[in-house]
């Protein structure tokens, strides 16, 4: 009896001894790696206002997380993959990187989710939008965060089937994800008894975009859609308006639209242009109080890629104090089960194949009369929540939902 009581005394002080050891910060800092486009296509949407929002989560959670310090480095993956994945496995394995975020661009997005997958770290996607990231290719340490293609297919293509425009043909920016974003929106306009009339894929970046244009223009399609981003949407939209295309009956849909992108198009050429938004920054006093220092610090009012980046780091660090360690399984596990609600995410919550699920915007840009300045360009149409607007699980083919 007595080497029985011995033998249970020594295990469970082992136990405790383990989980002590298991249950804190390694290397006593929390590294927070921002990585992003800082100086192409997506620098406006990404970029230095990336890192400023994610120091500005920092700031508004305190200098320390579970008595350790707080720390953020940045890089630029120049939107190529292998830079990307380099990068990432540098972080994670040599210089101590906790988690990585931002991740605009989603070939970049998806090898960095395939780094983190196999050295067990965290990666949160706010930037990228391909929506094999919490599909085919989810993982057990990735989440994406602000936004996908399905739900921007969802909210905006169904809007414009709404309104008669039953005819599509897509210009497609060629990688992940502007197949991914002409997949989702071929199969709502298929479900909502539209047709698809032709398509053509246009390398990344393209700054002439007239032979896809004058193809589209030949197609006949009420709506010429553009499955792409950042500075390949606003240089179409501007060649479009050029060649005077809408003024001849068919109409343009920003299919992956950002503030940043309407600003630098301005609403004279965007006028109209309905689009589905994760966030919008003159939306109530909480998104105003924020995006106005953010605008104080980069000069330029706040993407939805940027306003996410500040909620998914600013929930990083609730489940890394609450978890009281950095142990990716365990934050995770702590992220899925603490509630999100912040300025950016109503409504918030992350599911079992790592996307967060929160209510989504049907925008459309407003006239130059309706406008008061230089970024108020958004009329709010509709709140679309978060369960009617991303992919339900029913669908998944996540293997951690399967």
């Amino acid at each position: 009896m007595i080497g029985r009581s011995v033998l249970f005394l020594w295990t469970a002080a082992f136990l405790l001894i383990a989980h002590g050891a298991h249950a804190r910060i390694s290397d006593d800092v929390i590294k927070i790696g921002v990585l992003t486009d800082m100086a192409g296509v997506y620098s406006d949407i990404g970029g230095p206002g990336s890192v400023a929002a994610a120091q500005m989560a920092v700031e508004d959670f305190g200098p320390t997380v579970a008595g350790v310090p707080i720390e953020i480095v940045s890089a630029d993956h120049q939107n190529k993959a292998d830079i990307a994945a380099t990068r990432a496995r540098a972080w994670y394995d040599a210089e101590g990187v906790d988690v990585i975020v931002g991740l605009v661009n989603s070939s970049t997005a998806l090898a960095v989710h395939e780094v983190g997958r196999q050295l067990n770290r965290v990666s949160i996607v706010s930037g990228a939008a391909a929506s094999h990231l919490t599909n085919e290719d989810c993982s057990p340490v990735g989440l994406h965060w602000a936004y996908d293609t399905y739900a921007v297919a969802t909210g905006t293509a169904e809007a414009v089937l709404d309104d008669g425009g039953d005819t599509w043909f897509f210009i497609t920016v060629d990688y992940a994800f502007g197949h991914d974003l002409e997949d989702d929106v071929r199969r709502v306009v298929s479900e909502n008894g539209g047709t698809v009339v032709g398509s053509v894929h246009h390398p990344f970046p393209t700054t002439d975009f007239s032979s896809f244009l004058l193809q589209a223009q030949a197609s006949g399609a009420k709506i010429i859609a553009l499955a792409n981003a950042g500075q390949d949407t606003v240089t179409s939209i501007k060649q479009a308006h050029e060649f005077g295309i809408t003024d001849l009956g068919q109409q343009l849909v920003g299919l992956f639209a950002f503030i940043t992108d309407v600003h630098a198009l301005g609403p004279e050429i965007a006028q109209g242009l309905l689009l589905t938004t994760a966030f919008y920054w003159d939306y109530d006093e909480e998104t105003r109080a924020w995006s106005d220092r953010f605008f104080e610090q980069t000069g330029q009012r706040p993407s939805m890629n940027h306003a996410g980046i500040y909620s998914s780091v600013l929930h990083y660090l609730r489940a890394v104090e609450a978890a009281r360690s950095d142990d990716a399984p365990m934050v995770i596990a702590q992220m899925k089960e603490l509630p999100i609600e912040d300025f950016f995410a109503r409504n918030g919550y992350l599911r079992d194949d790592g996307r967060m699920v929160h209510d989504m915007y049907l925008a459309r840009v407003k006239t130059p009369d309706e406008s008061s300045g230089p970024w108020d360009l958004y009329n709010i149409l509709r709140v679309i929540p978060g369960e009617e607007v991303y992919r339900p699980l029913s669908e998944s083919e996540c293997p951690l939902v399967q």
